[in-house]
C-alpha cells in the first residue's frame, strides 16, 4: 500500500488535518531525501526514507490538537507509539518505527520516567541511518503556519531542542555530524 493510500484512508482531504499533515510530511521527505542524497556513502534506502518521511506523524489524527485539526483525546506526545500502532496495523511494522523514533532526537525510558510522560515506557531511539535521517529531517519543520514548509534555521532546531534537556543539542549534533549537516 502507498503511503498516500494510508493517509487518505485515515485524514479525509478536505481536512484542515490533512493540510497540516501532508503539507508538513511532503516537506520532510523533501528534506530528508536531500540529507540521503548527501550521504550517498551511508547507503540510505531512499525508497524507505520516502515512505517513512511521508507517514512518520500518522498519529497525530488521534491527538487532542485542535489547532492543525486533530480532535482527538491523546496527548500530542503519545502521536508517536499511536502512529506506529497504525502502521503495524497496516502492515508496516518496518516504517511503524520511525513513527517512535522521530520524536525529538529520540526519547528514551529515563526521559519518559522523568517527565512522566504519558507513552509506553522503551527506548524509542533512532538507530538506522534512515530512522536518524527523518528524525533530523523532521527538525527543520513545524506545524505552524509560518513553518510548515519554510525550514528553520539550524540556530533554531538546536534553542527549540534545548528545551528539553542540556543533552538534547548534543545527541542531536552527533547526528547533524553523521550528516554532514552544518551547523
Amino acid at each position: 500500500m502507498l503511503p498516500i493510500d494510508i493517509i487518505k484512508k485515515y485524514y479525509p482531504e478536505d481536512s484542515l488535518a490533512y493540510y497540516y499533515f501532508y503539507n508538513h510530511s511532503v516537506a520532510v521527505k523533501e528534506k530528508a531525501i536531500e540529507i540521503a542524497n548527501n550521504n550517498p556513502d551511508l547507503k540510505p534506502d531512499l525508497d524507505f526514507i520516502i515512505n517513512g518521511a511521508m507517514l512518520h506523524d500518522i498519529g497525530i489524527i488521534y491527538t487532542n490538537a485542535p489547532r492543525i485539526g486533530c480532535f482527538g483525546t491523546f496527548n500530542y506526545i503519545c502521536h508517536g507509539y499511536l502512529g506506529r500502532e497504525l502502521l503495524e496495523k497496516e502492515g508496516l511494522p518496518g516504517i511503524a518505527k520511525i513513527c517512535e523514533t522521530h520524536i525529538g532526537v529520540g526519547l528514551t525510558v529515563d526521559d519518559i520516567e522523568k517527565d512522566n510522560l504519558p507513552i509506553p515506557k522503551h527506548d524509542m531511539i533512532p538507530t538506522t541511518i534512515e530512522e536518524k535521517i527523518i528524525c533530523v529531517a523532521d527538525k527543520f519543520y513545524s506545524k505552524n503556519m509560518d513553518q510548515l514548509t519554510i525550514p528553520k534555521s539550524v540556530e533554531e532546531i538546536f534553542k527549540d531542542i534545548a528545551r528539553f534537556g542540556k543533552e538534547k543539542p548534543l545527541k542531536l549534533k552527533k547526528m547533524f555530524e553523521l550528516l554532514k549537516i552544518k551547523f
